[in-house]
């Protein structure tokens, strides 16, 4: 049987091609999906600017929950105790402890000597903003001590002074010392002198701008710990007694300290885990419906062998290796493949900010062993089922299932169809009654329920959706050639599930996460800036708003309501929010009347020093009130005791905690607000502040987007490589099922028919397999969609640009009629009679 199998490889070749290329793309994509999860194991990023310290001391990157599981890596940067470097000077084995800060600093526009040769690089957090070419963008600004980090030699000039910088070669382009450079410094434009040029010692992507430290701030973000002599850096970081809420961190976990994002694991396990979990379902139906066409059509082969004395066993057994052994060559090209996938996923992540640059791709071995056990195991089952059938019945009942395949489906089958479809119901019914955060999470899967049942039960919703309404307009339309079409729809509902799984997968995938993620998108910024008074926004693109321009703009003609806006997040511990553990809290910072949710008890009017304004439900979910004092764990890691003096609502599923502005801007990485509200009837002028720009009400929802934009980012990345794979299996399989009819085509054409009329036979068949497909996976993109815009928007109907359905539709045309004209073709290429005699496949 093992011969036997090799030889028929020969005269099944568009068969087995069609799952040498299923098996190929789904091996490497889960191989790439595996090193996704092992770089967020491993969370390797080398440190650029910090990479001479052998050791970084900083405060914890990321939040664990007191009473809770899980990490998040906190929003912002947060400081260690000055007195700390001191303290770690005086350590055995300590030869020098270096402080570092970090604050927003960027040379101005235009008025920087050789400003034409400043270079575009990348921000703090990897996420690759340009820098400096347009002389606006946020660059980090350090004090010179901190040069030894890196190392930065001189290469002109001197260390500064008070009232003097020293500018990063790339940023200096034709200035030499003693020039007048004007540097926005924590938004405010303030003219030094330039004292000197450096030039980093090694791989650094942002350029930086040194200070005296008598022109920093008084705090200190990291201590870079350089041991003596002699001393393992590894072994000096475990002796160092350092305070609670502050790490030492060696080798490649150094990154964390410079790169923002790099702190906690759970985005990329996250994304790794449903990527990996999509792919597998996906290869499970795609390899499944390519397996159980191309082993269907061969029953007559099966049945003759079985009626010249194979065993049931021996027919499994040739069915089995042969395709194995096509699976085999494939998934070792897959995995081949899969390094290539890997680096390319994770290169389209890093570019778009999905992850930070810095991050490190890690793939090893595992990622590789766990994908060729996994495709093998969905392999071995997809074939066993397919090749089961086959090898069980009698010979002659056989040879008669040969001549016109039976629509028959299990009972195991149908109960299986029938839980999933059941799961899918019950998937989007309780997705309606979820929160806004959780009902993505909860509501996404029923694509993947309802695609599989569907899969399970693919005859059976063939021939029901061929109603007598459908089929009798096809044969009004179409006349003989369509009778034909609904003939053979009915008689070859099993092959014809074969190409319409794809389809359906396709569609509900790719519309089920882009309508989701429009919808979820569309929602959480009307809460947002719906909430919010503002005709005009003031924003900054150089760190912060600069001190002085709110009271300024406030005080302007024109201008009835004003405030400044900072956006961060955090916890409440005291007493502990069990409904915001690893999640955090939206916190605003406000300070003035543009906020518009209802004051259910207290006045806003007092949010002022240290209070904060709750949403009832969380304060009768903590039982307190007004005049009680609560904790709450800001973005920096402080905690703070603020005490309420307001209940506010605001959208449900989307509500925010307020705080002072003033009390929440001094707890973020800038320190500064990032925008200003105003309700005017006037324009603003803000030519006396450069670094600033003014706009209308579309700003704030063009930042808050921003910020949503990865995990739409993310859905869209698993929906395109999702629609990719399904595509090239919707190929493979029109492929495989027109030319396996040539038989077929000959007996048509020797009995009068034309090519013509053969193919416009053809068309139709597909066209009508096309729209079922295109309908059901609508229909199962619905159990998720329309479950998730009730939870997140209150109405059934979602948000999204039509264009992408009416895209997708055109989309599916030009994938199918023009492999059906092809293969079409080909079918028909030999004489009726050479046709009727050749062996199919």
């Amino acid at each position: 049987m093992i011969r036997l199998a090799l030889s028929s490889l020969r005269f099944r070749t568009a068969a087995f091609l069609a799952i040498f290329v299923a098996v190929l793309l789904g091996s490497s994509l889960m191989s790439a999906a595996g090193g996704l999860l092992e770089t967020g194991l491993r969370l390797n990023a080398a440190p650029q600017r910090l990479a001479a310290a052998p050791i970084i001391v900083i405060g914890r990157p990321a939040y664990h929950p007191p009473n809770g599981s899980g990490s998040v890596a906190y929003p912002e940067r947060h400081g260690v105790d000055p007195a700390l470097v001191a303290k770690l000077a005086g350590v055995g084995g300590v030869a020098q402890a270096i402080p570092d800060v970090s604050f927003p600093a960027a040379l101005a526009s235009g008025v920087a000597p050789g400003e034409e040769g400043v270079a575009s690089g990348k921000d703090s957090d990897g996420s690759g903003k340009d820098s400096a070419g347009s002389g606006n963008a946020v660059l980090a600004g350090h004090a010179w001590a901190s040069a030894a980090l890196t190392p930065y030699k001189l290469i002109s000039g001197t260390a500064p002074a008070a009232g003097q910088v020293v500018l990063d070669g790339r940023l200096a382009g034709n200035a030499k010392p003693g020039d007048k450079v004007t540097v926005i410094v924590s938004g405010t434009a303030r003219e030094f002198v330039l004292a000197g040029v450096a030039s980093a010692q090694r791989g650094v992507d942002v350029p930086s701008i040194f200070f005296a430290a008598a022109d920093t701030p008084a705090r200190v973000d990291a201590i870079g710990v350089f041991p003596a002599a002699g001393v393992i850096a590894a072994d000096l970081a475990k002796r160092l007694q350092l305070p609670e809420g502050v790490t030492a961190l060696t080798g490649d976990d150094r990154g964390a300290a410079e790169f923002a994002g790099i702190a906690t694991s759970l985005p990329l396990i996250i994304l790794s885990g449903v990527f990996g979990g999509m792919v597998a379902v996906v290869m499970a139906l795609v390899v499944s419906a390519t397996i159980g066409l191309s082993v269907r059509q061969r029953r007559r082969e099966l049945a003759l062998l079985r009626a010249s004395g194979a065993t049931p066993g021996q027919v499994r057994k040739m069915v089995v290796a042969e395709t194995m052994l096509v699976a085999i060559i494939a998934l070792a090209a897959g995995l081949l493949l899969g390094r290539t996938m890997g680096h390319w996923i994770f290169g389209m992540l890093s570019g778009n900010g999905v992850v930070p640059a810095a991050l490190r791709f890690d793939q090893g071995p595992l990622p590789f062993a766990g994908a060729a056990v996994l495709t093998l195991v969905i392999l071995r089952l997809t074939v066993g089922f397919a090749a089961g059938r086959a090898a069980k019945i009698r010979p002659i009942q056989a040879l008669t299932e040969a001549a016109v395949p039976p629509v028959v489906i299990g009972r195991v089958r149908l109960i299986i169809g029938a839980v999933f479809a059941a799961a899918t119901v019950g998937v989007g019914v309780s997705t309606i009654f979820m929160s806004p955060t959780n009902a993505a999470a909860i509501g996404g899967p029923a694509v993947l329920t309802g695609s599989i049942a569907v899969a399970v039960l693919g005859p059976l919703v063939i021939r029901a959706m061929l109603t007598s309404r459908v089929t009798g307009f096809l044969e009004r339309r179409a006349g003989t050639n369509g009778v034909l079409a609904v003939i053979n729809l009915r008689v070859r509902a099993v092959q014809f599930a074969a190409i319409l799984v794809p389809i359906m997968l396709a569609t509900a995938i790719a519309l089920g996460n882009i309508y989701s993620q429009t919808t979820q998108q569309k929602a959480a910024v009307e809460a947002y800036t719906d909430n919010l008074i503002a005709n005009t926004v003031i924003t900054s693109e150089t760190g912060g708003i600069p001190a002085g321009l709110f009271d300024e703009v406030r005080s302007a003609p024109g201008v009835t309501a004003a405030s400044e806006l900072v956006r961060s997040k955090g916890w409440i511990e005291e007493p502990y929010d069990t409904t915001h553990t690893s999640d955090p809290w939206p916190l605003l910072g406000l300070n003035g009347p543009v906020y518009k949710g209802k004051v259910r008890a207290g006045s806003l009017d007092q949010l002022t020093g240290e209070t904060v304004a709750l949403p009832p439900g969380a304060a009768k979910h903590l039982k307190v009130g007004v005049g009680d004092q609560i904790g709450v764990r800001l973005g920096d890691d402080a905690l703070i005791k603020v005490k309420i003096v307001a209940l506010v609502d605001g959208t449900s599923g989307y509500e925010s905690i307020l705080l002072p502005s003033a009390l929440l801007a001094a707890h973020t990485t800038a320190g500064l607000p990032s925008q200003i509200l105003l309700k005017t009837s006037k324009p603003v002028d803000l030519q006396k502040w450069p670094g600033t720009t003014v706009g209308g009400r579309s700003l704030l929802s063009a930042e808050y987007d921003a910020g949503l934009g990865i995990d739409a980012w993310i859905a869209y990345l698993l929906a395109a490589i999702a629609i990719a794979y399904t595509a090239i299996a919707s190929i493979n399989t029109i492929a495989v099922a027109v030319l396996d009819r040539r038989r077929e085509f000959g007996l048509q054409r020797l009995t009068g028919s034309t090519r013509k009329q053969v193919s416009k036979m053809l068309y139709l068949e597909n066209l009508v397999i096309a729209a079922l497909g295109l309908v059901l996976g609508l229909v199962a993109a619905c159990f998720s969609v329309f479950p998730i815009a009730i939870a997140t928007r209150g109405w059934p109907l979602p948000s999204g640009p039509i264009w992408v359905l009416l895209g997708w539709i055109v989309l599916v045309l030009l994938l199918v009629l023009p492999v059906t004209g092809i293969a079409g073709r080909l079918a028909m290429r030999a004489k009726p009679m050479d046709a009727v005699n050749s062996p199919a496949g």
